[in-house]
């Protein structure tokens, strides 16, 4: 393994550091690698052909008084294949906000489970103002290049997939709502080069969604009127519609008024779904009523008929009961899939009827899935999940959902063993939806390393391919994408596609 060395970054984090989310498995990195001629046990596919990229919250400095793990700044990590070879990178995101706290060397901004009146900057972003936009949430591709995001609504910033420098935000040529910023998990439709998003506020009408064309203007932005203050955080598309939510989690109207930000559940008032024709107006907008719950993340949506069928994460409790144990394990039960009781589920929402059928799709508890991008808002019938330990924020195994027979194809990483959100590579001329390969990166704790795992997609029991290893076990992850040599620009040059 031949390394090299970019840069590192300054960190005040303390040495005898023994919070939950920042040692152990969420251990940051704080110096940033470039390897090729990796150590491969196994063989990495010759038609396996593009760029893993990862994001993941990475803190450089302690928190005011209590961290939460959303409050990490961004690090990207690319694995990126061709030839049978592969190809390492990890870098910070140079966001306004990490450039400014490297440069003070010290946090300037509270965190999401802190009070923004302590900050010693009181401008920011996110949906509730005065936050650090970390850029730490979701990674997707769009005219070749990456895109990051900030969970509760921020600037997009621009990556090269391959050597992931940060080149700038994302201006969609003068026209980037910058007063709002976009929500966590913008949708990029591959066959028509469009990226639809959705951002949310504390100001009316509380919502907003729109299009980005493959030229990056801004075609479409409209208002989605809410009762209020919401907190959604993913959406999904079909080829002619976007669907949006209003779920009954959110602000505490009366803890608002007072500028404090604490989430309630409301049992009473019903799940909203709002179906809108991809370049809709605001009076186009269908809302349906569903069972109360809160989402998380969508798989997909497609049109069946007079239906939108749509398929994502229920959430049996989404205020999980509070019990015992440490501050920190009372906070992070939020976190925690087993407590939500997170299943795969289906809506079935009616164009005609105006009603919404809803069936359990499986008894396994996961989160995070993941399908064949190719088939993103067309019918598909594979999701690519993630399961997780009791009690923890961290992934143990995957599993392989299939919508059409409710079955589900296990594979555990092992004792100790930590994963992130698997994403689907298609292969080099597939033809079939499950033909290709699952590509994950691991957190060994026992052999203190981490590998780039490659499964074969219609055959995930029988385990990883080839394990790659990577130069420093890197930090426990969540959101990753797949992005297809063909969609990066300039792949074709050999020196790009071997990260140089």
């Amino acid at each position: 393994m031949d390394i090299e060395i970019l840069s590192r970054a300054l960190t005040t984090l303390p040495s005898d550091d023994d919070h939950p989310y920042r040692t152990g498995p969420w251990r940051p990195q704080h110096v940033e690698r470039a390897a090729v001629d990796l150590d491969v046990i196994g063989e990495i596919p010759a038609d396996l052909d593009g760029v893993y990229l990862r994001n993941t919250e990475n803190p450089v400095h302690p928190a005011m008084e209590i961290y939460h793990p959303f409050d990490g700044d961004g690090m990207v990590h690319a694995v990126g294949f061709r030839d049978g070879k592969a190809f390492y990178r990890n870098r910070f995101i140079r966001t306004d906000g990490f450039v400014a706290e490297q440069e003070a060397g010290h946090a300037l901004w509270a965190g999401l489970a802190e009070d923004p009146g302590r900050s010693p900057r009181q401008t920011g972003w996110g949906a509730r103002g005065r936050m650090k936009d970390a850029s730490s949430t979701d990674v997707v591709l769009h005219n070749g290049v990456a895109l990051t995001s900030f969970y509760q609504c921020g600037d997009l910033y621009r990556l090269s997939p391959t050597t992931l420098e940060t080149l700038g935000k994302a201006t969609w040529n003068g026209k980037f709502p910058s007063d709002v910023g976009v929500s966590a998990h913008p949708k990029y439709d591959e066959r028509t080069g469009e990226l639809m998003f959705f951002n949310y506020s504390t100001e009316a009408p509380y919502m907003h969604y729109g299009v980005v064309d493959s030229n990056d203007n801004l075609v479409t932005y409209i208002d989605v009127p809410l009762p209020g203050p919401r907190l959604p955080h993913d959406m999904a598309f079909t080829e002619n519609y976007a669907i949006l939510n209003d779920l009954p989690l959110f602000w505490a109207p009366e803890a608002l008024a007072k500028g404090k930000y604490a989430s309630r559940f409301h049992p009473d008032i019903p799940t909203r779904l709002a179906v809108i024709p991809r370049h809709g107006t605001t009076a186009d907008i269908k809302w349906f009523e569903a069972d109360p719950t809160y989402v998380l993340h969508w798989t997909n949506a497609y049109e069946e008929g007079d239906e939108i069928v749509l398929e994502g994460f229920f959430q049996t409790n989404p205020v999980p009961p509070s019990g015992g144990g440490t501050l920190y394990q009372r906070m992070f039960r939020f976190l925690d899939s087993n407590q939500l009781g997170t299943h795969l589920h289906r809506w079935r929402l009616n164009l005609t009827t105006g009603l919404c059928k809803e069936e359990r799709l499986t008894e396994v508890t996961s989160e995070f899935g993941m399908i064949n991008q190719r088939y993103a808002g067309r019918r598909h019938r594979y999701s690519y999940a993630a399961t997780s330990p009791a009690g923890w924020f961290l992934f143990d195994g995957l599993v392989k959902h299939d919508s059409l027979t409710g079955s589900a194809e296990r594979y555990e990483f092992g004792e100790g063993v930590f994963g992130s959100e698997t994403a689907m590579a298609p292969r080099i001329g597939s033809t079939a939806e499950d033909d290709g390969y699952l590509v994950t990166i691991t957190s060994d704790m026992n052999r203190d390393l981490s590998e780039c795992l490659i499964f074969q997609a219609n055959d995930v029991s029988a385990g990883p391919l080839a394990r790659i290893r990577l130069p420093e076990r890197v930090s426990s992850g969540t959101h990753s994408t797949w992005a297809p040599g063909s969609l990066i620009s300039g792949w074709d040059d050999p020196t790009t596609a071997l990260g140089s």
